[in-house]
């Protein structure tokens, strides 16, 4: 294995090591303490209204609802296996390096991590119902997510036409092209995409011109002053991936679009980047029984700043790395995946302070790791060679970026502006 995975693996597992016997610590304070230990009311159900009931309740992704103790008491032992192997909340980042703040990071924190392992090694109590949180107000499935902070529903919505997949068979990619409808150029500031509430099931992952569903993705709303520009009479071109499930089910992906006042002209452009993906297509190849290493560059023609950064790889993937190489050659890791899971595709967001600031001439670099042995529990079989392939038993990399293009003047005053507030500024050339 790759020298800097290995050391990954190591801070890791160190990380882990602390992390239980903090638990136990903690555990064996409640227990010498009678009363000290944690409550589901008290302290239990604050922490799944914050980071688990977005998907864990009625009507959504999670497998079982967490909304109340009667709902989560009988999961409390699976709820505990999936927390202490951080599988659940999804957040594969690794917390030992790169940038550490996130618009969207749903992980929990080593308090919280603690608090429900104990919970459940002390017997899952309720404790005193009068603790309870006021219940969390949740949209129906029916209500657009992003509705809530943009205040109003969606200006513009798009669907693709029907497709039905059958209960059995193979992945199908569903490809068509339809007309937006928009009569006028229009600048948008936010835009979710979904499939209908059945349809769930067997999309993978869904995307438009517009933007992407994925489970993990919840929309994307574009940082202040930044838009995308929408033509009148533009297109939309959908590429869905389904899968069966056992049952035949027909599906319309929909697109939303909420747009900027008529008269106002966003001062950035959103863009996009798929870093990678031509490297793979041209020099893919997975040997069998092989832990394998491979590398995607790009160059930056203008000062950019990164809003997000999302890998993409399927089952054999393993972890995934964003560095950047600046103009005077000093590299710089923004980002290390560690521990990739291909059913969940997350878009890191990055907070606006801590957001890359690059400069001209910087090499953004990606490394994938691919695990194709037995030890990869996903692997449907490590014994064959596998080349790139759209298909979840074929495999690729690559990293889907979002990001605004600057000119040299705002970049020097973001630079200047971060580095007083900050002291430090990712991008800065040392």
């Amino acid at each position: 294995m790759d020298q800097m995975c290995q050391r990954r693996t190591t801070t890791i597992r160190k990380s882990l090591a602390t992390v239980v016997l903090f638990g136990v610590a903690s555990l064996a304070q409640a227990q010498s303490a009678p009363g000290a230990a944690p409550t589901f009311a008290k302290d239990v159900a604050p922490i799944f209204q914050q980071k688990c009931q977005t998907c864990h309740r009625p009507g959504q992704m999670g497998p079982m609802s967490l909304l109340t103790y009667q709902d989560a008491r009988p999961w409390a032992r699976a709820i505990k296996t999936k927390v202490a192997a951080r599988d659940m909340p999804p957040w594969h980042m690794d917390k030992t390096v790169g940038i550490q703040k996130f618009a969207n990071d749903i992980s929990l924190s080593e308090a919280q991590f603690a608090t429900i392992v104990t919970w459940v090694d002390a017997g899952a109590p309720l404790g005193d119902a009068k603790d309870m949180p006021a219940p969390v107000k949740w949209p129906d499935g029916s209500q657009w997510r992003l509705a809530a902070s943009q205040g109003r529903i969606p200006d513009l919505i798009i669907k693709s036409t029907p497709w039905t997949q059958p209960a059995e068979g193979q992945d199908e990619w569903w490809q068509p092209v339809v007309d937006s409808g928009l009569t006028e150029d229009r600048w948008i500031k936010a835009v979710e995409v979904r499939p209908s509430e059945k349809g769930r099931r067997i999309v993978h992952h869904g995307n438009s011109a517009l933007a992407e569903f994925a489970v993990g993705k919840e929309g994307e709303i574009y940082p202040e002053g930044t838009g995308k520009l929408m033509k009148a009479g533009e297109q939309v071109r959908f590429d869905i991936h389904y899968h069966s499930v056992g049952e035949e089910i027909t599906d319309q992906l929909e697109v939303a679009a909420w747009f900027y006042p008529k008269a106002y002209v966003p001062k950035y452009q959103f863009k996009t980047m798929t870093l990678g993906v031509q490297q793979a297509m041209d020099t893919f190849d997975l040997p069998p029984g092989k832990v394998t290493v491979h590398h995607g560059y790009a160059t930056l023609s203008e000062p950019t700043r990164v809003l997000s950064y999302q890998p993409h790889m399927h089952m054999r993937g393993k972890a995934m790395s964003l560095e950047a190489i600046y103009p005077n050659g000093r590299t710089e890791m923004l980002s290390y995946v560690d521990h990739f899971n291909f059913n969940w595709h997350i878009n890191y967001v990055y907070s606006d302070d801590a957001a890359p600031i690059l400069p001209r001439g910087t090499v953004l670099h990606i490394t994938a790791w691919h695990d194709n042995t037995s030890a990869n529990k996903n692997n449907p079989d490590p014994r064959q060679w596998v080349g790139w392939g759209q298909r979840s038993f074929d495999d690729m990399y690559h990293a889907h970026m979002r990001m605004v293009s600057l000119t040299d003047a705002d970049y020097d005053e973001i630079m200047k502006e971060r580095k007083k507030t900050t002291g430090t500024a990712t991008g800065q050339q040392q």
